[in-house]
């Protein structure tokens, strides 16, 4: 039986089509059948070429070509040599358009776009994880983002909140009988963003902290005195680095982030 050969033809990098070539070929186990991706074929001239080659073989040509113009040049191409083409993706999005009554946008490689921004997200995530509460200072260089505060201003929520969009935080806790990582110097200061809190929300905040460990109210650690301390030598901190400061009092993860990521907008424009 002679061999048989489906190109497939992607104006992104063809993953798609091929699984489908694939998984269609798997119903033939007594065939030779080998597939060939072209992938990124957004010319002309490379439909062409692949018509060319195509010609005088025994095979069908598949693909996902979105632009409708190279879907026209392929398609007028193989009917001179009567090659089969099979649309992979065509199909699905005109019955999509015509329930949700939009035309599509005809954007190149969407898929592998929303691909490569979940394992971004997932990047993120992981070194936001990795980094957290100053596990490793190497990452202060490494990260996109670096929150500072004393404890429990929200960093580490924080944090992953800001690396489900894509952004890579490190977080550095400020106590005073710490001196701060010098990586924390050696950075641009609009990399850095402080944290900082109303001394009576603190105190609650550290009260319920000593209480869901079976701790004593009376530590030093949720003492007024205590936490003004640290908040005076915090914010020594970040007047010596130079960095935004942002009083997380009375602002939800989510309205602090938002401030957040309007600023390292503007930062990286």
């Amino acid at each position: 039986m002679e061999k048989a050969i489906i190109y497939v033809v992607s104006d992104s990098i063809g993953e798609t089509a091929e699984q489908v070539a694939k998984a269609a070929s798997a119903q033939f186990t007594q065939c030779d059948i080998e597939i060939k991706r072209i992938p990124y074929a957004t010319e002309i001239e490379t439909l062409h070429e692949v018509v060319m080659h195509a010609k005088d073989l025994n095979c069908i040509i598949m693909y996902t070509l979105v632009l409708p113009g190279l879907k026209e040049y392929l398609l007028c191409e193989a009917s001179k040599y009567d090659i089969i083409c099979v649309d992979i993706i065509g199909s699905a999005i005109d019955a999509i358009s015509g329930i949700v009554k939009q035309p599509p946008t005809f954007t190149v490689g969407m898929l592998r776009k929303l691909d490569d921004e979940y394992f971004n997200m997932v990047e993120a995530i992981e070194f936001a994880v990795q980094y957290d509460d100053c596990k490793d200072p190497r990452g202060i260089k490494k990260a996109d983002l670096v929150l500072i505060g004393v404890s429990r201003t929200s960093k580490t929520p924080l944090s992953m909140y800001l690396a489900s969009k894509n952004v890579k935080v490190t977080n550095i806790p400020l106590l005073p009988e710490v001196s701060p990582p010098k990586e924390l110097f050696e950075i641009p200061p609009q990399k850095i963003v402080g944290l900082i809190n109303n001394p009576e929300k603190l105190n609650a905040i550290r009260m319920e902290r000593l209480k869901a460990h079976g701790l004593s109210s009376g530590a030093n650690y949720a003492s007024i005195e205590r936490i003004a301390y640290e908040l005076k030598y915090a914010e020594e901190i970040m007047n010596r680095i130079g960095c935004n400061v942002i009083d997380v009092t009375d602002k939800a993860i989510e309205e602090t982030a938002s401030i957040i990521l309007q600023t390292l907008k503007e930062v990286n424009k």
